[in-house]
């Protein structure tokens, strides 16, 4: 077998051998820097997110997950799993700026409290941008700093729901994305609308898409699926 079969297979998972976890340690990406974008009516937006985030921690690289409008439901428990989970990887960090129900779905939630926490999510969003934009992405980072010291990757989850909503604008994500460091991935989720406005700006576009979904037949919430 030639050179380059053997090195295909050996690096193949089930093809030349069983690949084995490695201590995490600081790393910097050699490729980091696009702008993503996953809306759709279908589940699985914030997930596939979170999947990429911990993907991303577990070579090493920093990340940092912030959630707009994302509060608490009576169907849904106060710590999620995801929560726990990040709290037990090195590098991945989260914050979240909602409080309880979702705008405009008349659940008793106060409207103007959720104006108010999606402006302020905007306002930290441009402040880890700008920490970003300060730090040196081709280094690796410290995994036990706090996110203001720079991070590789920063997934604005809810933040496009935040704008189709009305509670920020779409210029205002605009405005993130002209305020991103070259070599920091951004993450954008979130909206049942498509998100035209940022067609030409993102990199990377994907419509989650329902076809079937469990709480049509009165399913609520699940753990360890919906939180």
């Amino acid at each position: 077998m030639s050179d380059d079969r053997s090195t295909t297979l050996e690096n193949t998972p089930g093809a030349g051998r069983t690949p084995e976890a490695e201590r995490i340690e600081p790393a910097a990406p050699e490729a980091f820097g696009l702008v993503q974008v996953w809306w759709g009516d279908g589940k699985g937006k914030t997930t596939a997110t979170l999947g990429m985030g911990m993907r991303a921690a577990g070579h090493g690289y920093r990340v940092h997950l912030l959630q707009f409008m994302k509060g608490g439901a009576s169907s849904v428990d106060a710590v999620r799993g995801e929560y726990n989970a990040i709290e037990a990887l090195p590098g991945m960090s989260y914050e979240n700026l909602g409080h309880y129900g979702w705008h405009g779905m008349a659940d008793g939630s106060d409207e103007a409290d959720h104006q108010a926490e999606a402006e302020a999510g905007l306002e930290r969003a441009r402040e880890l941008l700008a920490a970003a934009d300060d730090t040196d992405l081709s280094a690796p980072l410290d995994l036990a700093a706090e996110p203001e010291a720079g991070v590789h990757m920063l997934i604005l989850d809810e933040v496009l729901y935040a704008a189709d909503r009305g509670l920020i604008g779409e210029d205002d994500v605009l405005g993130l994305l002209d305020a991103k460091p070259d070599d920091l991935e951004l993450v954008l989720s979130g909206s049942h609308d498509e998100p035209s406005y940022l067609e030409d700006r993102a990199d990377l576009i994907t419509n989650v898409r329902k076809v079937k979904h469990p709480i049509e037949d009165g399913q609520r919430a699940r753990q360890g699926t919906e939180y």
